[in-house]
C-alpha cells in the first residue's frame, strides 16, 4: 500500500449510525430493563396518591367522607400519614413493585416489537396503527401481570390491621394472596368455580381490566407517538435528541389524553377487585357493579377521584416515558 495514495474508506457512510436490530435478543433485553425500570420510579413518585385513590374508588367506609374533593384527598392522605406513619402511603408499595416491573418491562418490549412489526419505517406510521400497538401491547401485559395488581389493591385497601393472638398485623404480600385463596371455600358450593380453580380469585375485575386497557394504553401511545412525530421530527431532532423536558411535556399529555377515556372502567375495576371482601360469597359482575355505582351516586359515581387521577396519572405517565426513554439512550438502543 502507498503511504502517499489518500486512503479510501470502504465503510458505508450511515454504517457507525445504522440503528439497532430491533428484533435482536440484546434489543429486546434492553428494552424491557429499560420499560420496567421507568415503571418503578414513575410509580413510586405517585405511590401516597395511589394509596388514597384506591380507598376512593374502592368505596373504603373510613374514607368515604373524604371522597369528591381535592383537599379530601390532603385531609386522607393526612390522618393515613398521623395514624400509620409514611409507611402507612405507601402500604401496598412493594407489591405494587413487585408488580410494575414487568408489567412496565412487558408493555413496553411489547409496544416496541408490535410497532416494528407493524410500522418498520416511519412512512407507515398511523394512528390507527399506533393505538392498536398500544392496547396489544398493554393487554399483554396485563395478562401476565394482573395477580399482582389485585393482591396490591387488597394490600392498600385494609386500613386497619388484623388481630392475631392479639396482636395487630399488617398485611403482607403472601399472607393476602393466601387469604384471597381462601375466600369463600366454606361459603360456596363445591361445584363453584372459584373452588374448582381458585386461581381465578386473583382475577377478579380481568374481563373490565382488559376493556379498560384497550383505551388507555392505545390513547396513551397514540398520543406519545403523534405528539413526538408532530414536534419532534426524526429529520429536525437527528443531531439534537429530544431533552428529558420535551419528553416530561408530552408524556404529560399523553397520561392526561389516556385516563380520561379510561377512568370508567378503572372505576368499576376496582370495586370488582375488592368484592373478595365486600361480597366474599360470589364473583361480582360487570353488570351489578355497574348497577350498584349508578345506583349510589349516578354517572359521577364513574369518576370519583378523577381528579385525584389526574394528579398522579400525569405525573407518572410523564416520568414513565421520559426514564424510559433516557435508559433507552443509556443502554444504547
Amino acid at each position: 500500500m502507498n503511504p502517499d495514495e489518500p486512503q479510501v474508506s470502504h465503510m458505508s457512510p450511515n454504517a457507525a449510525s445504522a440503528p439497532p436490530d430491533k428484533q435482536s435478543l440484546h434489543y429486546i433485553i434492553r428494552s424491557g430493563l429499560a420499560g420496567g425500570i421507568a415503571g418503578c420510579v414513575a410509580k413510586t413518585v405517585v405511590a401516597p396518591l395511589d394509596r388514597v385513590k384506591i380507598l376512593f374508588q374502592a368505596s373504603n367506609p373510613d374514607f368515604q367522607k373524604y371522597a369528591g374533593t381535592f383537599t379530601g384527598a390532603y385531609r386522607a392522605g393526612r390522618e393515613i400519614y398521623l395514624n400509620h406513619g409514611m409507611r402507612g402511603l405507601f402500604r401496598g408499595h412493594s407489591a405494587t413493585l413487585l408488580r410494575i416491573f414487568p408489567y412496565a418491562a412487558i408493555k413496553f418490549m411489547a409496544y416496541d416489537q408490535i410497532h416494528y412489526v407493524l410500522m418498520p419505517t416511519q412512512a407507515q406510521e398511523t394512528g390507527a396503527k399506533r393505538f392498536l400497538a398500544g392496547s396489544l401491547a398493554g393487554v399483554t401485559s396485563v395478562f401476565f401481570t394482573y395477580p399482582l395488581d389485585v393482591i396490591r389493591v387488597r394490600m392498600a385497601f385494609e386500613t386497619s390491621p388484623r388481630l392475631v393472638n392479639g396482636a395487630p398485623v399488617h398485611p403482607s404480600f403472601l399472607a393476602t394472596a393466601s387469604q384471597m385463596y381462601k375466600e369463600g371455600a366454606r361459603s360456596l358450593p363445591p361445584t363453584s368455580y372459584f373452588n374448582r380453580f381458585p386461581i381465578l380469585k386473583l382475577y377478579r375485575g380481568f374481563s373490565v381490566t382488559v376493556a379498560g386497557m384497550v383505551p388507555y394504553a392505545g390513547v396513551s401511545f397514540l398520543s406519545w407517538g403523534y405528539l413526538r412525530s408532530t414536534f419532534l421530527p426524526p429529520d429536525k431532532a437527528m443531531h439534537r435528541p429530544p431533552t428529558p423536558i420535551a419528553d416530561l411535556a408530552i408524556g404529560a399529555m399523553s397520561g392526561l389524553a389516556a385516563q380520561t377515556s379510561s377512568y370508567p372502567f378503572e372505576v368499576i375495576r376496582r370495586r370488582m377487585q375488592v368484592g373478595g371482601i365486600t361480597r366474599p360469597d360470589r364473583w361480582l359482575r360487570w353488570g351489578e357493579t355497574v348497577t350498584a355505582i349508578w345506583k349510589s351516586s349516578g354517572w359521577r359515581g364513574f369518576y370519583v377521584g378523577l381528579g385525584l387521577g389526574y394528579i398522579k396519572v400525569v405525573p407518572m405517565t410523564a416520568v414513565s416515558y421520559t426514564v424510559w426513554q433516557s435508559c433507552k439512550r443509556l443502554l444504547d438502543i
